[in-house]
Formats: C-alpha cells, sequence, structure tokens
C-alpha cells in the first residue's frame, strides 16, 4: 500500500491531472446526477477472513417503483451476467434498482429486490402480487479473495440497501460488491465520477447536464495499466525487475494466472439528468469503452464487459395495467409527452461518458486497500507514492 497516505482518489493524489475537457460535479460522482441514490454493503467477517464480497445498490430515483425511466445496455464483451437486460432492451424502462454483487450472489440478490417489492407493496393479508418487475443484478467474479461457497450474501442485504441508499457520494475501493475484486494487476472494486456539460433546454436558455458513472471493476493485467496514456503499469513492472522484487514479481505472477482462467469483469453504470431516449442511451453506453479502453481493458474473452445507461430526465408511469389498479387500456394508444435531445448536439455527453468511466476505474484502484482472503490468497493495493513519482517524472 501506499506509504504517502492511503485511500486517495486520483485527484487528489495528483490534483493537477486532467481526464477530459468536462469538469466534475460537487461529489465528482454517480449522485451528482439529481435523484440517484447508492449504498454499499460490505461483507468482510471477522469469523470469516475468506469472505470478502458486498452488494451495490443504485437507485434512478426515489419512486422507481412507479415511475420508469429510460435506459439502454451495451455488452463489450458477454462473458457475465445482467438480469432484466432483456426487459431493457425491448422496452427502453428501468423500473427496478440495480444491484452489482459477485456471480456467485445473483440468486440471492434477485430475490432482495423482490423481497423489498413485496415488504412494500403488496397486501400482507391476501399475499397477492398485482405488480410487474424484473429485477436488475449484475455481476462479477471475486472468487480469488472470497469463499464463492458461502453464499454470504443474503436477501435481506439488498433490502436493507434499497432502504438506505443515499445522495452522499458512494463509497469506493473494497466496498459493496467491489469488496472482492481485482483490476489491471492491483486490489480494485468499486468506484465512481462524474462530469458536468454544457446543453440548450427546451426554451433554448443555457442549461447544464450531469453524467455519472459508477464502476465494479475487477478485469485485466498490470502490463495494460495505463494512467492519462502513461504507460504506468510497465514502468511498475521495469521497475520490479531492475529491482530484483522477488515478491512483487512472484504476487504479479499469481494475479496474471488467475485473470487467464477468469478475467473477472467489469460493470459499468451510467447516469445523466440529460433527456436521452434508449438508442441515445445504447450509444452512451457504448462510450464507456473508451474510458475502459483508456486505462488498459480489451475486452478478453473470459471477461463480462457489460454497461447500462438510464436518464432521470422523463419518468414513465408504470405499474398501471396490472389487475389491481388499472388505469390504461392496453388497446387505446396513449401518448406521453418527453422531451429528447437533438442528436446532432450530443458530443459533450459522449465525452462525458468516456472520462468519467476512466476516472471512475482509477478511483475504484486507488482507493482499494491491500486485501487477503480465500485460501491466505494477497492483493497488493497500488502504492500511491509509487503512482504519484511515475506521474510527476
Amino acid at each position: 500500500m501506499s506509504s504517502i497516505v492511503s485511500l486517495q482518489r486520483l485527484r487528489t493524489l495528483l490534483p493537477n491531472l486532467e481526464i477530459g475537457h468536462w469538469p466534475t460535479g460537487p461529489l465528482n460522482g454517480i449522485t451528482d446526477v439529481a435523484g440517484v441514490l447508492t449504498h454499499t454493503t460490505t461483507l468482510q467477517p471477522a469469523s470469516n477472513p475468506s469472505v470478502n464480497t458486498g452488494v451495490t445498490v443504485i437507485l434512478p430515483h426515489k419512486d422507481w417503483f412507479h415511475h420508469a425511466v429510460y435506459a439502454n445496455v451495451f455488452r463489450f464483451n458477454g462473458s457475465g451476467e445482467m438480469t432484466g437486460s432483456h426487459w431493457l432492451q425491448e422496452t427502453g424502462l428501468l423500473h427496478s434498482p440495480i444491484v452489482l454483487t459477485n456471480s456467485f450472489s445473483v440468486g440471492e440478490a434477485y430475490r432482495g429486490v423482490y423481497d423489498h417489492a413485496i415488504r412494500y407493496h403488496s397486501d400482507p393479508a391476501d399475499h397477492s402480487v398485482d405488480w410487474f418487475l424484473l429485477p436488475v443484478v449484475a455481476e462479477t467474479f471475486d472468487g480469488m479473495l472470497n469463499d464463492l461457497t458461502a453464499f454470504a450474501v443474503k436477501p435481506e442485504h439488498v433490502v436493507e440497501g434499497i432502504a438506505k441508499a443515499s445522495a452522499d457520494l458512494t463509497l469506493e475501493g473494497c466496498t459493496g460488491g467491489g469488496t472482492g475484486m481485482l483490476c489491471q494487476g492491483f486490489k480494485g472494486g468499486t468506484g465512481t465520477s462524474s462530469r458536468v456539460v454544457p446543453g440548450l433546454g427546451s426554451s433554448t436558455a443555457g442549461t447544464t447536464y450531469t453524467v455519472g458513472a459508477l464502476v465494479q471493476a475487477n478485469y485485466g493485467r498490470l502490463r495494460d495499466f495505463r494512467v492519462t496514456g502513461v504507460p504506468v503499469g510497465k514502468l511498475i513492472m521495469e521497475q520490479r525487475e531492475r529491482d530484483n522484487d522477488t515478491a512483487a514479481l512472484r504476487q504479479q505472477a499469481v494475479v496474471d494466472r488467475e485473470k487467464d482462467k477468469k478475467d473477472g469483469s467489469i460493470i459499468v453504470i451510467l447516469a445523466t439528468d440529460a433527456p436521452l431516449h434508449p438508442t441515445q442511451l445504447e450509444r452512451l453506453a457504448k462510450r464507456a469503452t473508451v474510458g475502459l479502453a483508456r486505462v488498459g481493458g480489451y475486452g478478453h474473452n473470459p471477461s463480462g464487459d457489460l454497461f447500462l445507461a438510464f436518464s432521470t430526465a422523463n419518468k414513465i408511469p408504470v405499474q398501471t395495467v396490472t389487475a389491481g389498479g388499472r388505469s390504461v387500456d392496453p388497446f387505446r394508444a396513449r401518448a406521453l409527452g418527453i422531451e429528447v435531445v437533438d442528436d446532432q448536439s450530443i458530443n459533450a455527453l459522449f465525452e462525458a461518458a468516456a472520462d468519467a468511466t476512466e476516472e471512475a476505474i482509477y478511483n475504484a484502484i486507488c482507493m482499494a486497500q491491500t486485501t487477503t482472503g480465500f485460501k491466505g490468497n494477497k492483493v497488493e493495493a497500488i502504492d500511491l507514492q509509487q503512482l504519484k513519482g511515475i506521474m510527476e517524472d
């Protein structure tokens, strides 16, 4: 770990570093998008050091159950799971929490979303369910540091996460679903960032739009790690070889072997208050690939690189054709008044998505701590002093 101060976001470590053209939001996180709420539950019980996992919950807005937002997904490489994605692509509507966890806990997280809905939106007297909900749960593989067979994540962790989600800055590094993840040869995990871009509202008055990214970063090799174009990973490897640092070289080989077996993936969630329709949101999600590539992600065969983008600008009523409270005739087409961005004016939003994704990955790495877990496996955090020296050289 760093011999300066551990757990520094990249901008704190390197305040003069430029990442793209656009400024960050006040928190430099996904919750800079008004209405977006998050919560992380981290599971590292002292009684079982083999458990290093958790759950991250993202709410597109508080009343996600009754009002959907427009959303879409992009699959850069498909060796992973994101439940509910078929319905997202079919309708462009998101009316579920987004839950991020480990590969073996998708079922428990899925159940947790339903448990929350039953608790708050069902009649306890007759146990009836007269609503429609397909939970959105995405995963990455944390089997090097976490005993997957312990199934430590339980539905109640998701219920609690939904209830406690807030607009505070999302906790980063070894937190939530990112607790046991590793990235670009170092300890990785959860990271977030945001960008603010200029825009014009429907009245042509000047306004601003925010794009926020949250990542669960668990992919890649040290040799490919770059920070704003600087080949940091290659330089660290060369330094280790010059110093004959056998411990670091041995650790690097162990992590590389694990990545050869299961390159554990990255989930990127993009939020914006710009009024984008589902096709535009798919295009926005694609731009996460640019940010990932800048840091060193290639979308290797066993990596699940799945991206979801949503807009909070338009709220679409749902639960309107269910048995208990039908207010819409499904055979009489009904028009909704919505706003959308002109495609010819969308470029700054694309840049913001790429830049926020890039910085969110840096923050996931820089905010992580050295972790020893399952079977004594150990993954070192990045040495922030070494990173600072390389970047300022």
